[in-house]
């Protein structure tokens, strides 16, 4: 038997206590980072996706011949998305629905209230630094639907 600094002799059961408590340790914390992960999922994007599925083709046909770019920003307390034709001119859509929210969790979600200011689409959110993602849907004036997400990153 090896003797410790003490004068205590190092037996089976310390050996094993030591095993069984480094393993507890690392069995713990990967439990908890497995229930936080499950629990901040923000869930599924679509309910069915192979129903998705059999549209998206089209979906996509109809958004790409739109022509239209996104990009967002944020400055003093504003949230700006802009929406732009393939000329660069801004595009005032016929309906704008957004979601603002972190991209690991739905707890700071939020849904601003987009204002077309001749430019770009304004909401006034106080963001954190960090990313950012806006989920949005526009309809064009012809009833065609546009989704997008769009990331944001916040500068600390």
């Amino acid at each position: 038997m090896a003797e410790t600094t003490t004068g205590r002799k190092l037996t089976g059961k310390h050996v094993l206590m030591i095993f069984c408590g480094a393993f507890g340790v690392i069995i713990s914390v990967n439990i908890t980072l497995a229930v936080n992960a499950v629990k901040t999922f923000p869930g599924l994007e679509v309910k069915n996706s192979y129903v998705a599925s059999q549209q998206f083709d089209e979906r996509r046909t109809a958004q790409e011949a739109l022509g239209w770019s996104v990009y967002a920003s944020a400055r003093g307390g504003l949230v700006m998305l802009e929406i732009t034709d393939e000329n660069g001119a801004p595009v005032q859509v016929a309906e704008l629905n957004a979601t603002l929210g972190r991209a690991t969790h739905v707890a700071d979600d939020q849904t601003p209230d987009f204002q077309f200011d001749g430019t770009a689409y304004v909401a006034p959110a106080e963001l954190g630094a960090g990313n950012w993602n806006i989920r949005m849907t526009a309809k064009a004036e012809d009833g065609t639907e546009f989704a997008q997400r769009v990331i944001l990153h916040v500068k600390g």
